[in-house]
C-alpha cells in the first residue's frame, strides 16, 4: 500500500516541477531571445516479485512481474528553434536568421552568448547589450565614432558609417558563436548563456553568412519561440496529472483507514 502513496508523491513533484518550467515559458512570452524548456520524465527502479525464466523442454518462458516505484525528472530541455522577427526600425536591434548566438564579454571577463540583439551605442561610441556587455566582432569591440553622420548594419555583420567627410568606413564586422548543441548551454539570466562542457562551442568566431552561417537582420528582434496555445494545453494537462496522482494518496489512504478498522 505504501508504494502507491509513494509513487504518487513522487509524481505530484515531478509534474510541480513540470508547472514551474511551463510558469516560466509563459512569463517570458515576450522575451526577446528566450527559448522556451520542456520537460520529460523517466520512471523509477521497479520491485520484482517474480523474476523472468527462459523456456524450459516442457514449458515456455515467463516474463518478470515488476511493480514500478514512481516517476522522476529526467530532462529539462531548451529548445532553440527560431522565434519569430519583430520589426523595430532600430538599426541597433538586430536578430539572427539561422543558428548561432552573439558573442559578448566585459573587459577581460567572462564571454556570454545570446540570442537578444537589443544593442546600444554607450558614451564611447562602443556598442553594448542593456548590461553594458560589449558586443564582438571579429576583430574586438565594435566602435561608431561620436562624429558619424550615421551607420548601418549589413546582413553579413560589416557595420559601415559615414564620416563627416561623407565617405563610408568599416567599424567592423560582428561575429558569431556556433554550437553544434546549443541546448547544453547554461542560463545566466538576463538573456544571457554560459558555454558548457557539453555545448560543443566551435572555435573562433563565424563570419555571418560565410560558408551557410546565418545572417543578421538589421531593425528587428528575435522574440520568444514560446507558443502560448501549446503551453496553457501542457499546463492543463500537467494539472490533471498533478490531481490524479493526488487523488492515489487519497485513495491510499482510505484502504489503509479499513485495513486500520478491521480490528472493530
Amino acid at each position: 500500500m505504501l508504494r502507491s502513496m509513494y509513487a504518487g508523491i513522487s509524481g505530484m513533484k515531478n509534474f510541480q516541477t513540470k508547472l514551474d518550467v511551463i510558469g516560466n515559458n509563459i512569463a517570458n512570452v515576450n522575451t526577446s531571445g528566450y527559448k522556451k524548456a520542456t520537460v520529460n520524465f523517466q520512471d523509477l527502479m521497479s520491485q520484482t516479485t517474480t523474476g523472468a525464466q527462459g523456456a524450459t523442454d516442457t514449458r515456455g518462458g515467463i516474463n518478470a512481474s515488476q511493480v514500478g516505484l514512481g516517476s522522476k525528472l529526467g530532462t529539462i530541455s531548451n529548445i532553440h528553434t527560431q522565434g519569430f522577427q519583430q520589426t523595430t526600425n532600430n538599426p541597433l536591434d538586430l536578430a539572427i536568421e539561422g543558428d548561432g548566438m552573439f558573442v559578448l564579454q566585459e573587459t577581460g571577463g567572462t564571454t556570454y552568448y545570446t540570442r537578444a540583439g537589443n544593442f546600444y551605442l554607450d558614451d564611447n561610441g562602443d556598442v553594448v547589450n542593456s548590461d553594458g556587455l560589449y558586443l564582438q566582432g571579429l576583430g574586438g569591440n565594435i566602435n561608431i565614432p561620436a562624429n558619424a553622420q550615421s551607420f548601418s548594419i549589413q546582413t553579413d555583420g560589416i557595420v559601415n558609417y559615414i564620416n563627416p567627410a561623407g565617405a563610408t568606413e568599416v567599424a567592423g564586422q560582428i561575429g558569431l558563436a556556433s554550437f553544434s548543441n546549443p541546448a547544453g548551454l547554461q542560463k545566466d539570466g538576463s538573456n544571457l548563456y554560459l558555454d558548457s562542457p557539453n555545448a560543443g562551442l566551435v572555435e573562433g568566431l563565424v563570419t555571418p553568412e560565410a560558408n551557410g552561417a546565418a545572417s543578421i537582420i538589421s531593425g528587428s528582434l528575435e522574440m520568444s519561440n514560446v507558443d502560448l496555445a501549446e503551453e496553457f494545453t501542457e499546463m492543463i494537462t500537467a494539472q490533471r496529472a498533478f490531481q490524479a496522482n493526488t487523488r492515489i494518496i487519497t485513495t491510499s489512504d482510505e484502504i489503509l483507514q479499513e485495513l486500520v478498522n478491521l480490528k472493530r
